[in-house]
């Protein structure tokens, strides 16, 4: 299978199984919201153009603010992280080895300390920004710092569920160009 039909049937799932099942859970103990969709952009490969990694992350948040009615509130997240990715990458892992030998990032290409610092990091900066553009109309200081802390707990143990579960294989990078 491409890679391109790969992340095309990837992002329609990911953006149907939010939908469908994790927005229908009702939020617990009024904290934890569980998001999972963004893992996408977590997913795609090393060596995406920056400017098609930042229009990938505007469709995918703007495809999950026309399901839930709330424009903008989702699309703005994801094409923060989109941005902040590739920064990200270079800090943890060294280019000439990981991104030439492995075409996406995770626990088998990176190892499992720095992909979860990877994934940590992103996510903590998607619920910041997502928590703090919906506290603007709540104003409850304590509300969005549990929610932040919530979320992001429980993001984390889905992503890393997901890792588990779906066993992405390591795929190497040929030198056929």
């Amino acid at each position: 299978m491409s890679i391109l039909l790969k992340n095309i049937i990837r992002f329609v799932l990911l953006i149907l199984f939010q939908v469908f099942i994790l927005n229908q859970i009702p939020p617990l103990h009024q904290f934890i919201v569980p998001y999972l969709y963004f893992i996408y952009i977590l997913w795609l490969p090393f060596q995406i153009n920056r400017f098609w990694l930042l229009v990938i992350g505007f469709i995918l948040g703007l495809s999950l603010d026309y399901f839930t009615g709330t424009p903008g509130l989702h699309a703005a997240p994801c094409v923060l992280i989109a941005y902040i990715r590739p920064f990200l990458l270079n800090l943890l892992i060294p280019k000439e080895t990981t991104e030439q030998s492995y075409i996406e990032p995770g626990y088998k290409s990176m190892g499992w300390a720095p992909y979860a610092l990877y994934a940590g990091v992103l996510t903590f900066i998607h619920h910041f920004y997502l928590v703090l553009i919906e506290w603007l109309q709540f104003g409850d200081f304590v509300y969005f710092i549990g929610k932040v802390t919530g979320t992001t707990a429980i993001s984390l143990l889905m992503i890393s569920l997901a890792e588990m579960l779906f066993n992405r294989k390591g795929r190497l990078r040929t030198n056929a160009a």
